[in-house]
């Protein structure tokens, strides 16, 4: 069995959700689309477009609850369901939008290329750990009006998983939809079969910009699942109590999701986020701080009261380098969330406040992945009775090594990890080089770059998706895209 935590009571959770609907009626959400604005208007809603604010009742939220899917598949490339956005399932997927890169020979942050992100891609294809990519970074050789759909372009050329992405304008959101379509084989069929994911994100306090907006709606009427991503900052955006920006979320989270089911009914949606605590020494985002930990675990578990999907980012670290700090806040958080169950789990790979991404750590971190998986898996039972007769049987001799019984198992019980992770002795590290785990997860980057498969879109199609993206360049004044780095 699973194993499963929560911090919340039942009641505490219920009212959780009480006050957040509360803040919907007062003092409403701010709501900057007059699309969305004439939806809720149009629902019921106590609507001033002057102010642009509306005041929600919660009758309208508990109506389109019952539209809002409880689960749903992400598919790959190749057709086939490959993450389940429902229940209690765990999946892993690297960090988004990072805007630097560590470049682990001089160990310092530079600008994210093309070469880059083509890599990255790679590398996230031939780890297991992780179920889906993500437009990892932003690519700063392209105009900045395309740095969003330039990363999908790059993503759908190389990947075979499915994507959890994001736009940054109205107009580029029309862009990536018609890639995914093209790559899906048409638009019902993207529909049908979705391989990506939009994170959506609300301005804390209570804020709906047009450009969010317009985004929800978009992902809705065509039927493409959009991820909610609520951030308040506990004593800076929100109040400072964990309690409180959880109840903060909740509210910015409902009213999403009752702009996304009034557009379209039953439109798939996730009940995410990336919150934070607020270091008052430094006046930073506290991303690997225990109480973010605490309100993301507690805002998962009022989103499964709601029966929606979930997602969160954890995982990741506020540490500019690959060290100790790096690897607590990234275990702690990773092992958290799976046992909070989230569905999806975004932060892999990132450092510096979600700010900058890292091959290395990415690497490292689809070991930390590989022990929750099977932390995930439980003490199961292999034998019945479960070690009565083993035991006997050999008595007080210790030839355990040598018992077929052992040869079944192990690989089954125990999480064998890579070369990343040493468990060596002394002499063998000494004659190895005293290596450390991030020099020997640099050394696996580039030994699994070697056994990429490539892409099996036809060249018909990447050829489509380039001549998108180039008429997308030429409207922002790029003559020709960047050469793709050869295979």
């Amino acid at each position: 069995m699973q194993p499963k935590l929560t911090f919340l009571s039942n009641e505490m959770v219920e009212q959780i959700i009480a006050e957040g609907l509360g803040l919907l009626v007062d003092p409403g959400v701010r709501v900057h689309n007059q699309e969305a604005l004439h939806l809720l208007a149009s629902a019921g809603a106590q609507v001033d477009f002057d102010a642009r604010t509306a005041r929600i009742p919660e009758q309208i939220v508990w109506r389109v609850l019952q539209t809002t899917p409880d689960e749903f598949h992400l598919f790959d490339l190749h057709g086939q369901p490959t993450v389940h956005y429902g229940g209690d399932d765990v999946h892993f997927d690297p960090g988004s939008a990072a805007v630097t890169i560590l470049d682990y020979q001089s160990g310092q942050q530079r600008p994210p290329t093309t070469a880059d992100f083509v890599r990255f891609v790679k590398l996230v294809e031939t780890l297991p750990a992780y179920d889906a990519q993500s437009t990892a970074m932003v690519c700063q050789d392209v105009p900045a009006k395309i740095g969003d759909l330039y990363r999908l372009y790059l993503a759908l050329l190389y990947m075979h998983k499915p994507i959890i992405t994001g736009a940054f304008s109205k107009e580029t959101w029309v862009v990536m939809w018609q890639m995914l379509a093209a790559v899906a084989g048409g638009e019902a069929e993207l529909a049908e079969r979705p391989l990506a994911v939009f994170d959506i994100c609300p301005s804390p306090p209570l804020l709906w910009s047009d450009l969010t907006c317009q985004n929800l709606i978009d992902c809705a009427r065509k039927g493409v699942p959009a991820e909610l991503v609520s951030m308040p900052l506990a004593g800076a955006t929100s109040p400072v109590t964990l309690a409180a920006a959880v109840i903060q979320h909740a509210a910015e989270s409902l009213s999403g999701l009752v702009i996304s089911q009034l557009a379209k009914p039953g439109a798939p949606l996730v009940w995410g986020g990336a919150p934070a605590t607020f270091d008052m020494r430094y006046g930073t985002p506290a991303m690997g701080d225990v109480g973010t930990w605490l309100i993301d675990s507690a805002y998962v578990q009022v989103g499964k009261s709601l029966g929606l999907p979930t997602h969160t980012y954890m995982g990741s670290s506020d540490s500019k380098t690959l060290d100790a700090q790096s690897g607590l806040e990234s275990a702690g958080g990773a092992f958290l969330a799976a046992l909070s169950g989230v569905n999806m789990v975004s932060g892999g790979g990132m450092i510096d406040f979600l700010r900058c991404q890292s091959f290395e750590k990415l690497i490292i971190d689809a070991e930390i992945i590989g022990m929750v998986r099977r932390m995930l898996a439980g003490v199961q039972r292999r034998d019945e009775p479960l070690a009565l007769d083993l035991v006997r049987r050999s008595g007080h001799r210790a030839d355990y090594l040598s018992r077929p019984h052992t040869l079944k198992w192990f690989q089954r019980e125990f999480f064998i990890p890579s070369e990343v992770i040493d468990r060596g002795s002394l002499d063998a590290w000494e004659r190895a080089g005293k290596r450390t785990s991030a020099d020997r997860a640099a050394a696996r980057v580039e030994s699994l770059l070697k056994t990429y498969r490539p892409s099996s879109l036809p060249v018909e199609l990447k050829a489509e998706l380039t001549e998108i993206t180039a008429d997308a360049a030429r409207r922002a004044g790029m003559d020709h895209l960047p050469p793709l780095p050869p295979d």
